[in-house]
């Protein structure tokens, strides 16, 4: 069996991912309103059981950034990788665009560039990639903007990926912010065509969860499945077999149950996700059921 990666949706652009007996999260916020509550959230005492945490945040932006996090050294082995433009004081080794982390034993992170405060992360573990964008998008603001302002931050954004063109990206975590208006999906679609990612996950969508279900209906192309995590507390297991696919299951409970099972390599006709707008819950639910008939 190869790597198998569970990863943890927990609000806005807020993952975690659980590789063995290492954590990894990324940008973490509870929301404006707390929205994260109860065992929705991460609990300190839960860290415990990881022989690792490594936190990373992109920025400064209240978003990206929970206080709380900074707590978390108290009860576990926690160490903090932030963007170089962090305030002085913040704890964690700081990184800018270029500079690249070991870990530990194939683990390490690279910084990339953002249009907007800090950076983004490209985490390797065991020769698999998983990008998190940050607040690294197209920034156009079309219905606001003028014709120059657009020009600019098409420029700054194809600047900022292309570097990330020239990576092999297995899952990439993406803004795709319905507050831009029209074409709110530009920098998504264009870091799907430029850079490949095997596997998509839309985030910073600010509540419009059915803005990102129907996306992830349409937006896959033949080398990228686009995946949908809306709910609070969304899991998903992507395991890396031998073979160079990457499968996708649903985590059920947590005593292991699992729901369907999909085959991310060149995306086939029936993917389960292509012509779906249910939750990613749901979908899970509606897998096991068949399983059972």
């Amino acid at each position: 069996m190869g790597l198998q990666v569970r990863i943890t949706h927990f609000f806005h652009s807020g993952f975690s991912l659980e590789a063995e007996d290492l954590l990894f999260v990324f940008d973490y916020w509870r929301g404006e309103h707390q929205e994260l509550s109860g065992n929705k959230q991460i609990l300190p005492e839960q860290l415990k059981k990881y022989r690792a945490v490594y936190v990373f945040i992109s920025h400064e932006h209240i978003d990206h950034l929970d206080p709380v996090v900074f707590t978390w050294k108290e009860y576990a082995n926690v160490s903090y990788i932030v963007s170089s433009d962090m305030p002085v004081g913040t704890r964690g080794k700081r990184m800018a665009p270029g500079d690249q982390l070991e870990l530990e034993q194939d683990v390490s992170v690279t910084a990339f560039d953002s249009t907007d405060l800090g950076v983004s992360f490209l985490l390797n573990i065991q020769g698999h990639q998983f990008f998190h964008a940050g607040d690294l998008n197209f920034w156009h603001w079309r219905d606001e903007s003028s014709l120059q302002e657009i020009e600019e931050a098409e420029r700054e954004f194809v600047t900022a990926v292309r570097p990330l063109s020239q990576e092999h990206i297995d899952v990439a975590f993406f803004p795709v912010d319905p507050r831009q208006g029209t074409m709110f999906e530009a920098g998504a679609n264009y870091f799907i065509l430029e850079v490949k990612p095997r596997l998509l996950i839309p985030m910073h969508y600010f509540h419009r969860t059915e803005i990102i279900l129907d996306y992830a209906r349409t937006a896959g192309s033949r080398t990228t499945e686009v995946l949908a995590m809306p709910g609070i507390g969304d899991q998903i297991l992507v395991e890396f077999d031998e073979e160079g696919f990457l499968n996708i299951s649903f985590p059920l409970d947590e005593a292991g149950g699992e729901g369907g099972k999909d085959t991310v390599d060149n995306i086939s006709s029936d993917n389960p996700f292509m012509e779906s707008d249910l939750p990613l819950s749901q979908l899970a639910e509606n897998e096991e059921e068949k399983k059972d008939l």
